[in-house]
Parts: C-alpha cells; structure tokens; sequence
C-alpha cells in the first residue's frame, strides 16, 4: 500500500531505522513508517529536521520528500539522481526532441486536461460544459490559440462560482488546491524519473528556475481530480486545511482510472504515461498513454475518498 507520509507538527526530527522513516518529538519516538510503503513525504511544519540516510534510502526507492512553504505549495522536492535502467539514452532522446513532436505532445495533453474539466462540469450538472469537449477537439498542435486559458478562464467560474479567482496565495479554496496538486506533482516527478526522464526538461514548462518543468507538464489532465475534491470539500464547508482534509488528498493517488479496457491507480497511471512519453522521445511519435475522464459515478467516488490509511504525523 503506497502511503503518503504527511509532516504537519513543528519540531519533527526523521531519521532511518532498519527499514523505517522514524519521527521523533523531543526524542522520543511518536510514529514509524516502513520505507516501502511511502509512496512520497510532505512536509509541512516549521523545525522539521532530518537525516541525510533517511532522505538517501527514500531516494532510492523513488519517492520524493516535497517541501511546502505556508501556502502549502510546493518549493523543493527531492529526488533520486538515478531511474530507469535506460536512463542516459532516454534523457539524450528527451534532450534531443524536436519542436515540432514537443508541441504535439503538449496538444495532446492540453486536449485531455480541457476534456477532463468538462466532465467534471458536467457530472456536477453545470449547464456549459458540453463547450469543453468541442474545445478540447479544437486543441492544435503547441496550443498556439491558448486555448487552455480560455478553458481555465471559464472552468473556474462555473465550478467554483463567479466570485472564485485562482491565486496561489489565496487561503481557503486555493490553499487546498495548491495541497492536493502538490500530491499530484510528487506522484508525477517520481514517475517521470522512474521513466529514465529529467523532470527539469519540459516539453512546454521552460523556466529556467524550475526544476520540475517537466512534471509540471504530465500533471495538467490529473488537475481536476483534485478540483473534484476541493469542491466537494467546499461544498461540505471544509475550506480550512487540516489532517483529515490531508488524508483524504493523500488518498487520491490510489483512486482508479480507466486508460483503455483497464482500471489502475492513478500512481500507476501517472508512471505509465511518463513511459508512452519516454517512448515518444525515442521513436518520434506523439503517441501518450492518456486515460479516459470518469463517468458521473466515478466522479461522485472522487468525492467522496476518504482518508484511511494515510498517516499525518
């Protein structure tokens, strides 16, 4: 069971033994999670320190500590220097793609991102979504119309209200996305190295200072999952961050997907899709693994996860 690992008191120390991620408070021990188990760790509280062993066996494992600032964004994340067994052939492939295959590829994902909103739109019921999915088809090659932006700036409105603007650093609304999309990120970066890829090369992200350009490119068609789960949050008068509220994001990474006649988690479907990209690299076909949206039912589940099994320590 992949766990996400959530640090949200002040004055945690992590340390490795035998095997496990051990947090201690005043050094004495409080928690202890097996490192196999840990699909990524946030961190999140004030004083937090940490062994340089642990964060080496966690990397070797694949799972990436992320770094959050107060407005539970994302502002490190580490990761493991070594992938996939093919790794310096794919990231000369990755370096070496043309234009031309890049923007196809991010057409492709802006296509699916935009049919994703709709059909979260329409599975609320909201009377415009059926605009997404001819939006979507109207998607050319690099998005040279900005047609994400145009989707984003009537996506919002009609799903969070009209008074709902997106901002970072916005409390209520925003900080639980900017939580829930850092999940998503981790669970992206990890599967982009485990692909043999580096996640600085993007296929459209390209700022300089960002580290993760490429992971900041595969998560656009998972944003909505957890869109799915702020709304409902909100809906239920959750706007404040707070342990459950962490779990039940912790938990989106296992909720199922439809990527043809199969069914897989999202950690699963995120590593696959970074491998259709790898492939995509190498033999210069803008072919990605991309999964179906949900159907109403399955956006309902979204909803509706719980947070079982997902520690906050």
């Amino acid at each position: 069971m992949e766990r996400i690992v959530d640090i949200a008191t002040d004055g945690r120390h992590l340390s490795l033994y035998r095997g496990f991620l051990i947090v201690e408070a005043d050094r004495e021990e409080v928690g202890r999670i097996a490192l196999d188990d840990i699909h990524a760790v946030i961190v999140h509280a004030h004083g937090t320190t940490w062994s340089a062993n642990l964060v080496a066996a966690l990397a070797e494992r694949g799972a990436p500590v992320v770094f959050c600032g107060t407005n539970h964004a994302p502002v490190a994340v580490t990761l493991p220097i070594e992938g996939h067994h093919a790794q310096n052939a794919r990231m000369r492939a990755q370096w070496n793609a043309s234009k031309p295959l890049a923007k196809q590829l991010w057409r492709r994902i802006i296509s699916a991102k935009i049919a994703m909103q709709g059909a979260l739109l329409a599975a609320r019921g909201v009377n415009g979504a059926d605009a997404f999915a001819l939006i979507a088809r109207r998607v050319k090659s690099g998005d040279t119309d900005n047609l994400e932006a145009q989707a984003a700036r009537r996506y919002w409105p009609l799903l969070m209200g009209p008074d709902f603007r997106r901002d970072r650093d916005n409390p209520g609304a925003n900080a639980l996305l900017n939580y829930g999309y850092a999940i998503m990120r981790s669970t992206v970066a990890r599967a982009v190295v485990a692909a043999g890829l580096h996640p600085t090369i993007g296929i459209n992200h390209a700022n300089r200072g960002n580290a993760f350009a490429l992971a900041d490119d595969l998560i656009e068609p998972f944003r909505p999952l957890v869109d799915a789960l702020v709304i409902a949050m909100v809906d239920q008068g959750m706007d404040r961050l707070d342990p459950s509220l962490k779990r039940r994001f912790a938990r989106l990474i296992a909720f199922d997907l439809r990527v043809g006649d199969e069914m897989s988690p999202v950690s699963i479907v995120a590593v696959r899709l970074a491998q259709s990209l790898a492939r995509a690299f190498e033999n210069g076909r803008p072919s990605l693994t991309l999964f179906d949206p949900p159907t109403p039912m399955e956006w309902s589940i979204v909803a509706r996860v719980d947070d079982r099994e997902s520690p906050d320590i």
